[in-house]
């Protein structure tokens, strides 16, 4: 019986350490795919011209999860008369990092530009995203670094803080 919760508890262990080590492998991409967004955005912005919720539509159909849905339920939204279009940025980019692996530095990052979002002409708003987009290239370098360096560290530290903890108990 001994053996049985000690190979539970190296299991559990070993599985926090991967899913820590997924979230380093995951955020890189996210924050790829999120400059992708901005990108498309601004060809449908500056050369399509089209309005806020049809460039979202738009995008949410070029890309994948969590991002799809993020911009699925901006556009969708975007019907109902009389929105605080900001508030509505602010719930869905809450929505996006509780569902992606994108932190607390994304959020800022984006929440800045929603502030932007459809209150200039075309020329600024093509400044705004390729701000955001500079900005998100430096978190990018970051989440890079980090995945480079906590990779294979944070699979190793699940194991063998599981070992650990089984040899202090047995």
């Amino acid at each position: 019986m001994k053996w049985i919760g000690a190979l539970l508890l190296i299991g559990t262990a070993t599985l926090v350490g991967f899913e820590w080590s997924n979230r380093l492998t995951n955020r890189p991409k996210h924050i790829r795919q999120l400059k992708s967004a901005l990108q498309i955005l601004e060809a449908e912005i500056v050369y399509s011209q089209a309005p806020l919720k049809e460039a979202f539509l738009s995008i949410s159909k070029k890309i994948p999860d969590p991002l799809k849905t993020f911009f699925t339920g901006l556009g969708n939204e975007m019907n109902e008369e009389q929105i605080d279009f900001f508030r509505l940025w602010e719930i869905k980019v809450d929505d996006l990092i509780k569902n992606s692996t994108l932190k607390e530095s994304e959020y800022e990052i984006l929440k800045q530009f929603g502030r932007t979002l459809g209150q200039h002409d075309i020329h600024q708003q093509q400044k705004h995203i390729h701000l955001a987009i500079v900005h998100l290239d430096r978190e990018l370098e970051d989440a890079i670094d980090n995945k480079l360096k906590y990779g294979k560290m944070a699979k190793s530290l699940g194991v063998l803080s599981g070992i650990f903890i089984v040899l202090l108990l047995i």
